[in-house]
C-alpha cells in the first residue's frame, strides 16, 4: 500500500470507504463493513444528529431559516439541500436506518420556498433541481417529475442556464453540470428513458467540445476558477467535477478530456498528494479541511480515481 492510499485511509469513513471501493479494489464486504460506519461515525453521524424534527437542516430548504432574504446572492451552505448533498457524496448507505429516517422526514415535511413544492417534487431552477434529483434518485426516492422539468428546461446548446427565465440563451457550466449529474444519478437508479440519455448526450458534448473549461469561440479560460479543485463543490463547476462526471459514467475518457487530465495530473505534489485550492465561502457544519493551498484528501481520491479511469497514473 502507497504512502498517498495510507494518508487517505487515516481518515473519515466517507473517504476510507471509497478509497477502499476505487482505489484499492477491497472485497466488497470488506468495503461495506467500511460505508455503514459513515451513519455512525465522524462526519455523516455529525450531519445526521443535526437534522430537526422537521426534516429541515438549519431551519431552511435552499437556505438557512437565518438567511437574510434581501441578500439574494449570499450563499450559505447549511440548509437542508447542501446538507443532504453532502450525505449522497459521502455514500450514506440509502439502507441504512438512519437514512431511512432522515429521507422520511424530508419526504413528508420539507418545501421549496420558490414554489411550494414538496422537496423530491422539485423547484424553479436546473441547477437546484439537477442536485435535487441526484440526491432523491441516489436515496430511493421517486424524482420522476423533476426529470421532466429538466427535459423541458434544456436550452439549444445542449446546457443550462439557471438564468433562462431571465433571458438567458447561453448554457452555464456550472448549472449543466448539476443537472448531467442528476440525470445520471437518475439512470444508474433504474430509470431509463431515451429522452434523458439524447439529453444526456447533448449536454456532454457542450462540456467535451470547449474541452470542460474553454470557450468554444476563442479557446480560452472561460472563467479561472474552472483550473481550481475544490471540495465540496456544492452549485460550482471545476475541471476535477466535470471528470468525474464523465468516469462515473462508465465511458472510457473521451480524448476532449486529455488536456483537463493533464491539468489535474500537474497539481500533483511530490508527496503524490492534491490541494484545496478554492474553498467556495458560506457558513457550513463541517470544517473539514483546509485552509486553500494545502493537502486535501477529498481531492486527492477523486483526483487520483480520475486518473486511475482515464489510465494516466
Amino acid at each position: 500500500m502507497n504512502e498517498t492510499v495510507s494518508w487517505l485511509l487515516d481518515s473519515d469513513p466517507a473517504i476510507r470507504w471509497q478509497t477502499l471501493a476505487d482505489l484499492t479494489d477491497e472485497m466488497p464486504e470488506v468495503v461495506a463493513a467500511e460505508r455503514g460506519r459513515v451513519a455512525s461515525e465522524g462526519w455523516g453521524a455529525a450531519l445526521l444528529s443535526l437534522q430537526s424534527h422537521d426534516g429541515r437542516w438549519d431551519g431552511g430548504t435552499y437556505r438557512p431559516g437565518w438567511a437574510d432574504e434581501s441578500k439574494p446572492f449570499f450563499d450559505a451552505w447549511t440548509a437542508t439541500h447542501f446538507t443532504l448533498d453532502l450525505l449522497r457524496r459521502f455514500g450514506l448507505d440509502p439502507e441504512s436506518d438512519a437514512s431511512r429516517r432522515a429521507l422520511s422526514l424530508v419526504r413528508e415535511n420539507v418545501r421549496w420556498d420558490a414554489n411550494g413544492a414538496r422537496y423530491f417534487e422539485g423547484e424553479t431552477e436546473p441547477c437546484i433541481n439537477g442536485t435535487a434529483l441526484a440526491i432523491g434518485a441516489y436515496f430511493g426516492e421517486s424524482v420522476d417529475g423533476i426529470v421532466d422539468i429538466l427535459l423541458d428546461g434544456q436550452l439549444s446548446d445542449g446546457g443550462w442556464n439557471c438564468w433562462a427565465d431571465y433571458g438567458a440563451t447561453v448554457s452555464s457550466f456550472h448549472t449543466t453540470i448539476c443537472a448531467l449529474e442528476g440525470l445520471l444519478g437518475w439512470e444508474r437508479a433504474g430509470g431509463s428513458a431515451a429522452a434523458v440519455r439524447e439529453a444526456r448526450q447533448r449536454a456532454e458534448e457542450y462540456l467535451l467540445a470547449r474541452g470542460l473549461f474553454r470557450s468554444r469561440r476563442s479557446g480560452t479560460v472561460i472563467d479561472p476558477r474552472f483550473t481550481l479543485l475544490s471540495f465540496p463543490t456544492y452549485w460550482y463547476y471545476d475541471v476535477l467535477r466535470g471528470l468525474e462526471y464523465f468516469r462515473s459514467t462508465g465511458a472510457p475518457a473521451d480524448r476532449r478530456c486529455d488536456e483537463a487530465i493533464e491539468m489535474v495530473a500537474a497539481k500533483r505534489d511530490a508527496s503524490g498528494r492534491w490541494p484545496l485550492e478554492n474553498v467556495h465561502q458560506g457558513p457550513t457544519h463541517l470544517e473539514m479541511e483546509g485552509p486553500e493551498g494545502f493537502a486535501s484528501r477529498w481531492n486527492t481520491l477523486r483526483a487520483s480515481r480520475v486518473l486511475r479511469w482515464a489510465g494516466a497514473e
